[in-house]
Order: C-alpha cells, then sequence, then structure tokens
C-alpha cells in the first residue's frame, strides 16, 4: 500500500477528534509503539478520560497551534476539510489521512490482522473473539466498535502478531485493509444512501474479501454471503446452523429463553458444548463465527468454551442497566429491521410480562427506504414507542417523519423528545415489564432518563 511508510521516520502524530471510538484504540497502539500522540477533541467523555490517563496530551476545541510540532495529522470522518487544525496541517505541507487509512495502515503492522465484517453483529463478535483469543492465551491487539467490560474499553494493546478489528462497510471504509482472515457475518440491505442498492453492497463486499490474504470465514447459512465470495480462490471456512457448514450448532437449547446452548461441531464431530450469557439466535450465529475463527487459529475447545460462557456482552447490546421497582431497563444498539427484530424475539422469548420497545429511527433515508421492514420489526413487541428521527448528517428530502411508521404499527405511540417517553413508560410500565431503548444514535440517553425516573419513583 503506497501510504504504509507514511509512518516511517515520524515521532509525533496528532489525532483530530482523538476522543473517538475509532481514534483511541489507534492511538493506543501507536504509543505502544513509540510513538508521541497528542490530540484534540470537543467533548469531554470516558474515552478521553482514558487518553489523558496515559499522559497523551489533548486539547479542547479545535485550533491551529493545537498541531505544533505533529508530524502527521489523523482526523476522524465527522472531521471535514475546514477544521483549524485541518486547514493548517495542509497550509504547513503535514501529511494528513483520514482514520480508517490509518486503521489499514496499523493492521498492516501485524502479520495476522482479523477484519470482521458484515452488516450485523460486527461488534459483538469482535467482542467475542478478542476475548476468546485472550483468554486462551493468544495476547492479541484489538479495536472494538463498542466498550468490552472484559478489557475495560474498546481496545487492547496485545504483544503477538495477531490484531482483531471491526471492519465496517459504510462509505466503503473497509477497502482500507488487507486482512489475513476477513470474517463475513451477513451480507443485508444498509446505509442505501450510499450503495443505493443491494447489489453493489455485494460487489463492495466481494472486493473486501478479495483483498483477504489468508483465510474467509464465512457464514454458510447466508445466501448474500456466500453470493458474493462464490468467485473468490481462497480457504473458506463455513459457519452456520446447518450441518453442511464446517461449523455448526448441534442440540440448540435456551435456559428460559436467556441462555442460548449449543454443542459446537466440526464435519460431524463434536468440539464442546458452549452456554452464552448473551440473549439470541443471532448471538449463536456471532459465537460461531468467534469459534471457528479461533478453532482456525489454534484454540483448544475447551478454550473456546470456557471463554465464550463468560462472555457478557458489550456496551449497548442489549445491555441490562437496572431493574428499579422490578422493571427491568436495557439499551441496545439496533438500528436496522433485521437488528430489530433478531434482539425483539430474543427479548419476547424471555418471559418478561410485557415489552416495551423505545425506538429512535436513524437518517430519514434509512427509515424510508426500510418503512415496512421496521414497522414489521416493530410489531414484535407488545408495544411500541418511537421518537422523532435522528437526522445526523441528512436532510429530510424524504418528508419522512416517525409518524408515517407509527401508522403502520397498531398500539404503537409516536413521542418526538425523550422527555415525553420517559413521562410516558414511568406512568404506565408495570413490575417484570422489559423497557428496551434501542436505536443507533443518542437514545441511550433516553434509556439512563427512563432509568433515573424509575429509581426515583420507587425509591
Amino acid at each position: 500500500m503506497k501510504l504504509d511508510h507514511i509512518l516511517d521516520g515520524k515521532k509525533r502524530i496528532h489525532f483530530i477528534g482523538i476522543g473517538g471510538s475509532g481514534m483511541c484504540p489507534l492511538a493506543e497502539i501507536l504509543m505502544s509503539e513509540g510513538f508521541e500522540i497528542q490530540g484534540s477533541d470537543m467533548n469531554e467523555g470516558e474515552t478521553l478520560d482514558k487518553i489523558k490517563s496515559y499522559g497523551i496530551p489533548v486539547f479542547m476545541g479545535h485550533r491551529e497551534e493545537n498541531i505544533n510540532g505533529a508530524e502527521l495529522v489523523v482526523y476522524s470522518a465527522a472531521v471535514k476539510e475546514d477544521n483549524p487544525e485541518r486547514k493548517a496541517a495542509a497550509e504547513r505541507g503535514i501529511p494528513c489521512i483520514e482514520r480508517s487509512v490509518m486503521l489499514g495502515i496499523v493492521c498492516r503492522r501485524y502479520n495476522r490482522a482479523i477484519a470482521i465484517s458484515g452488516t450485523h453483529g460486527k461488534t459483538s463478535t469482535t467482542g467475542m473473539l478478542t476475548q476468546t483469543l485472550i483468554g486462551s492465551g493468544f495476547d492479541p491487539s484489538a479495536i472494538i466498535g463498542g466498550k468490552l467490560p472484559f478489557i475495560g474499553g474498546n481496545s487492547y494493546v496485545g504483544q503477538s502478531d495477531i490484531i482483531v478489528c471491526e471492519a465496517c462497510e459504510y462509505v466503503d471504509t473497509f477497502l482500507e485493509l488487507t486482512p489475513y482472515i476477513s470474517v463475513i457475518l451477513n451480507v443485508d440491505a444498509d446505509h442505501l444512501d450510499y450503495f443505493k442498492n443491494l447489489d453493489n453492497i455485494k460487489k463492495s463486499f466481494n472486493k473486501f474479501a478479495s483483498q483477504t490474504t489468508g483465510a474467509l470465514v464465512l457464514n454458510g447459512d447466508d445466501e448474500n454471503t456466500m453470493d458474493c465470495t462464490s468467485d473468490i480462490k481462497l480457504e473458506k471456512i463455513t459457519f452456520g446452523l446447518s450441518d453442511k457448514n464446517d461449523y455448526y450448532a448441534a442440540n440448540i437449547s435456551a435456559d428460559k429463553g436467556v441462555h442460548e446452548t449449543f454443542d459446537f461441531m466440526h464435519k460431524g464431530e463434536k468440539l464442546c458444548t458452549i452456554k452464552l450469557m448473551v440473549p439470541g439466535r443471532h448471538n449463536i450465529y456471532n459465537a460461531l463465527a468467534a469459534a471457528s475463527t479461533a478453532h482456525y487459529l489454534g484454540a483448544s475447545p475447551a478454550e473456546i468454551a470456557e471463554n465464550l460462557g463468560k462472555f457478557g456482552g458489550v456496551h449497548r447490546r442489549f445491555e441490562i442497566l437496572g431493574t428499579p421497582g422490578d422493571i427491568t431497563v436495557a439499551d441496545d444498539f439496533a438500528h436496522h429491521p433485521t437488528e430489530l427484530k433478531a434482539t425483539l424475539n430474543a427479548a419476547m422469548n424471555m418471559r418478561y410480562k410485557k415489552v416495551w420497545a423505545v425506538f429512535q429511527p436513524h437518517t430519514f433515508s434509512r427509515t424510508a427506504m426500510l418503512l415496512d421492514d421496521f414497522a414489521d420489526a416493530l410489531k414484535i413487541p407488545d408495544k411500541a414507542i418511537i421518537s422523532e428521527i435522528l437526522p445526523v448528517r441528512e436532510t429530510n428530502t424524504y418528508g419522512i417523519y416517525n409518524t408515517d411508521l407509527g401508522a403502520k404499527i397498531p398500539g404503537s405511540e409516536c413521542i418526538d423528545t425523550f422527555e415525553d417517553i420517559t413521562a410516558y413508560i414511568a406512568e404506565n410500565a408495570e413490575a417484570g415489564d422489559l423497557v428496551l431503548t434501542m436505536g443507533g444514535g443518542n437514545v441511550y440517553m433516553c434509556a439512563n432518563m427512563i432509568l433515573a425516573k424509575l429509581k426515583e419513583k420507587y425509591k
């Protein structure tokens, strides 16, 4: 790769937006390699606290003088060209690269880079594999899209030649990677504001898979995954629920719908029994992907079973926040119909008295293009509450509103603000209920507000 030598002879690297979940791990890994790291950010937070704890200088706010002394500047995707620090770097002739480019460069400094891709399940699977490999003595480095309690954050610096990272397909970010092993969990219609249609998404995954140097670990039950990798001449390892796969789950059972238990099989031979702490059929697939990859790398069945059995989830993936008044408040990152269906079906099997889904639609384009699919998913819970749509990077050129979605879901409520949703839940939820906030935006704030209100009510 032409930019792989950009670190040669460099000492001081400046990160614009260093507190971002994708930036912090890169800063941490590069610091461990002996680079002097500094950065800037607009907002305080847990990730920034972690960065500062390493003694890394952090400037609050973006100003051109912040880059003084820097020989290379890395910026997150949210940082635009008119940012004063990017402009200053350009004027001074300091090379500037986007985070995904640096991720590719960093991963190529490891002999065995493992990239976890797919429309759904990336963060959970990356967390599962990271925890399994660390627990099995492989000592990998890791870059995860969410906080993994096992490592106290979303990054880990190991001493081996293995790095595990999440590979996101949005705007073709994952094409910056050339992994040793590429895991494809599933391929589904999403990010249609960029890809326009499923065919383009499949072409992108095909290109990503073709950049792999070692092996592909594929969901053999997912037609799109198998279709978009059919022409690639690499070693392929398949996983799924069908015994036609190399690795598969047999004798699946669930303890009160909470703990999924299954026999982990390899070509007809039982390797071990895995009992998960995280619920849902989708997590069996995630666990199979992690277990298959770990076994391929040389982890023993006993190590795989033990470490996957200890995996308690990652931040914002069916994360239970509290149970005031015997009302369970949980939060989940699901923001695509397929993810909503997987999580809500799991919730409905957990024998709560009533399941409340508080959903914040994420982007006008996704809501408009997948409206009927969202409606089908939100018919699953006992009661759906829909907040106003979070615009993210868009303007409402689609003329779409939360009421358009609500009209398709019998008994649903469209309540725009988190304050009003909190009041409604506090008034109507009862002991034995589950209140599950869902979305890719800031709906976790609503979960925290509901939790605080219920604690006040039932103290």
